[in-house]
């Protein structure tokens, strides 16, 4: 079964294309992980937020990486950060398109 994570925590910027030019390597990295189906990245400049909403292909890999990502921003200096876990109701969210 398909597991979504939610994550988000507190961001200074950059933001838009700048941010897009700075985390590029993160992002690539990302992509490498284990059991990653996809990211789509969040950013919130009002709000001084950003994170992502992941897909996973099993509850393993979700909690490997959100350990991982977690103890990674807390390195950067980032806290809190905030990370829920939910199991996708592939049913229901191909009804609405999901990109399952």
């Amino acid at each position: 079964m398909s597991i979504l994570l939610q994550v988000d925590f507190p961001y200074a910027g950059p933001w838009g294309e700048a941010m897009s030019e700075a985390m590029r390597g993160l992002a690539e990295s990302i992509a490498g992980e284990p059991g990653l189906i996809w990211k789509i990245w969040t950013e919130n400049p009002a709000s001084g937020e950003a994170g992502g909403i992941y897909l996973f292909a099993d509850r393993a890999s979700a909690e490997a990486y959100l350990a991982m990502h977690t103890a990674r921003l807390n390195g950067f200096g980032i806290s809190p950060v905030n990370g829920k876990l939910f199991e996708v109701n592939g049913t229901l969210s191909a009804i609405d398109r999901a990109p399952l």
